[in-house]
């Protein structure tokens, strides 16, 4: 870990000193689970809340994405002991190097992580547990969460070094924020970098309905992600996961590009808060943006979990930073629910389908009609339990 540690702390000394190229891109969530399907969700006004599974609000996987993880489980007699959160990372992987035209020989480096990692599993072991007063033979292997991206190694029969960890909600953009490291290192030049989550069960959403943050109204938009003029807490939990393909350099074939990353912790006075002005927000803002000057930025996809002192630190920080030229800011929170440790790399995808489609997604019921002139430059931002920050800038170019 003290490794890792040392790794991502180089990429503040040196601050991407030469380009990281996306070439491909792959994820499964309510959204669904092929690019075209994704962008034409995007593109509607609709969410895919329901309580399908649980009394209360969630967006799980489309029935069309829970049917491609089902024919995945039977097509391997040890895949049907995994947890889902491993399954979906193994098809959001699979489709990212399919979109990259990698193969198993190019020993790329896997770094896929989770906030929760096996969490139904575990349920499920530990139940079992508690009924028999014995543990199953596969609950410890299956239950680790190491895991996930070493499943995803198996299954893509890469040498690559793999790496799982947990940074709460901003674990996917610390995964990117790792494999950056490693190729600046010069021990890789190509990294699977993302982040998984399965996180709807009974028990998980009644610890998010004890931080009283969960969404209970029944409305159109049950959450109210970014409305800074809400009265009530609004997240609402969703499952699935994303995978960006990253190659060291300039590459003809990019989808976008990084310029910048950053990253911060701030002191916390709760073990859930950030500061009323989203201190590590703007700190890693700022280390993203480097040379770039604010008024450069288009977009902002922004973290925002509905939740009204969450959106409200993340905006006062990117007003601290933008002043009166302010970037059009978006989420998909609203939308598809906060996926923990895979929300960063949603994220990701968003910014990266709207640079390459050129149109900026709002959200309903805030759309002031507004679009950018240009899509050429979005930050992403992600934030976690532990006030630890991250701040990715991508552009066209």
């Amino acid at each position: 870990m003290r490794f890792l540690t040392i790794l991502a702390i180089s990429i503040n000394t040196t601050m991407m000193q030469e380009c990281i190229s996306i070439t491909g891109m792959g994820s499964i969530s309510p959204l669904g689970s092929t690019l075209i399907e994704i962008w034409k969700n995007y593109t509607n006004s609709d969410n895919f809340f329901n309580k399908e599974k649980s009394t209360e609000y969630s967006a799980p996987l489309s029935l069309k994405a829970q049917q491609e993880v089902n024919v995945l489980k039977e097509s391997n007699s040890k895949y049907k002991n995994l947890d889902n959160s491993v399954l979906y990372a193994i098809i959001a992987a699979r489709n990212a190097i399919k979109h990259a035209n990698w193969e198993s020989e190019n020993d790329f480096g896997i770094n896929i992580g989770s906030s929760r990692g096996a969490t139904a599993l575990f349920e499920k072991y530990h139940q079992d547990f508690l009924e028999n007063n014995q543990a199953q033979t596969l609950s410890s292997p299956t239950t680790t969460l190491g895991n996930i991206s070493s499943w995803v190694g198996h299954d893509l029969q890469t040498n690559g070094p793999q790496i799982s960890h947990s940074i709460t909600c901003s674990t996917a953009l610390h995964a990117l924020m790792n494999g950056i490291a490693w190729m600046q290192s010069g021990m890789a030049t190509k990294f699977l970098v993302g982040g998984s989550e399965a996180p709807l069960t009974p028990f998980t959403i009644a610890q998010m309905k004890a931080l009283h943050i969960y969404a209970k109204k029944e409305t159109e938009y049950p959450c109210l992600s970014l409305d800074l003029e809400k009265k009530r807490n609004t997240m609402i939990l969703g499952e699935g996961a994303a995978a960006i393909c990253l190659e060291k350099g300039e590459k003809s074939n990019a989808l976008a590009k990084i310029r910048g990353i950053g990253y911060a912790t701030e002191i916390l006075k709760h073990n859930t808060s950030i500061s009323a002005n989203g201190v590590c927000f703007e700190k890693s803002m700022r280390m993203a943006l480097g040379n770039h000057l604010p008024e450069e930025i288009d977009a902002i996809v922004m973290h925002a979990p509905g939740t009204i002192k969450g959106d409200l630190a993340e905006y006062n920080a990117i007003k601290k930073i933008f002043c009166n030229k302010m970037p059009n800011l978006t989420t998909n929170k609203w939308k598809i629910g906060h996926t923990f440790g895979a929300s960063g790399m949603l994220s990701v995808e968003l910014a990266i389908l709207m640079i390459q489609h050129q149109k900026f997604i709002s959200i309903p019921y805030l759309d002031d009609g507004k679009q950018p002139a240009q899509i050429n430059k979005i930050l992403v931002n992600a934030v976690g339990f532990g006030g630890n920050a991250v701040s990715v800038l991508l552009t066209r170019d």
